[in-house]
This record gives C-alpha cells, sequence and structure tokens, in this order.
C-alpha cells in the first residue's frame, strides 16, 4: 500500500509542477513570470521574462491586450541623475539567451487603458514575434507597490 502511495506522489509531482508553471511557448521563445501592477491611472505596466531556447535569434516586434488602446515596449535608463524612458522599435532576444522585462528597466507600457488594472485580476496580453509568431499570455495583476518576480 505504502509503495502505491509513493509510486502515485512520484508519477502525479511533475504533472502538478508542469501545471504551477506560468509561462507560455512557442517557436523557440518562452514568456514566462508575467505580471502587471495593479493601477487606477490610464496608464499601467506589465514584465516578464523572455526566453530565446531555439538555435536562431528572433524579436519581440509587437505586443496587443484587449484592455489598452495602445501598447509600447519601453526602457528605463539613469542618465545625468534623471531617470529616462523611452519606446523601443523592438526588442531581441538573441539565441539561448533571455531578456527580463521588469522595473526599473525594460517593460511593456500600457496607455490609453480601458479601466483600471485591479490586483486579483489578470491582463491578457500577445506578445508578436519575427519568426516565432504570436504568444498569448496571462499576466497576474498584483498590487501596485510590488517590484519584482
Amino acid at each position: 500500500m505504502f509503495r502505491r502511495i509513493l509510486l502515485s506522489a512520484a508519477l502525479i509531482a511533475p504533472l502538478l509542477a508542469a501545471c504551477g508553471e506560468s509561462s507560455t511557448e512557442a517557436g523557440g521563445i518562452e514568456a514566462g513570470d508575467a505580471w502587471a501592477r495593479a493601477s487606477a491611472a490610464r496608464t499601467g505596466a506589465a514584465y516578464l521574462t523572455l526566453a530565446n531556447r531555439g538555435s536562431e535569434a528572433d524579436t519581440l516586434i509587437e505586443v496587443r491586450s484587449p484592455m489598452a488602446e495602445r501598447v509600447e515596449i519601453h526602457d528605463m535608463t539613469m542618465e545625468d541623475m534623471v531617470m529616462r524612458m523611452r519606446k523601443l522599435d523592438s526588442l531581441p532576444v538573441a539565441a539561448g539567451a533571455s531578456v527580463e522585462l521588469a522595473p526599473g528597466g525594460k517593460h511593456i507600457m500600457l496607455i490609453g487603458l480601458a479601466g483600471p488594472l485591479e490586483e486579483g485580476e489578470s491582463l491578457p496580453l500577445t506578445l508578436v514575434f519575427e519568426k516565432a509568431g504570436e504568444i498569448g499570455i496571462e499576466a497576474p495583476i498584483r498590487a501596485a507597490g510590488h517590484s519584482g518576480h
């Protein structure tokens, strides 16, 4: 009886672990650890990690969400003690590399939100890659003060 329980646990554990992962993959590109910051304003931000498991570089060329009029890829940098944000036309992801979109750096900017991003809900995003095509992902919305994965 004990052996059956151990065997069952050993078989079920990998399935449960897979269910807990928050990533989506297409064409060698994996998008994971997505989240968005709660916002009452008409703008918001989302973050995630992109991993290129393929043998060729790929490029994130567009991001869409039905919850925003416009979605842009942005980068924040510090120049002469001033934080500057600029729009990126695209975001390359080298073969075998990862790119983290995180607070204080590269991120997804949501402009013209249809409504507030409320903690506990989720934000649908469509990532469009030059080679991998489209990847749909849901970003859980976390508290406004949240600053990491």
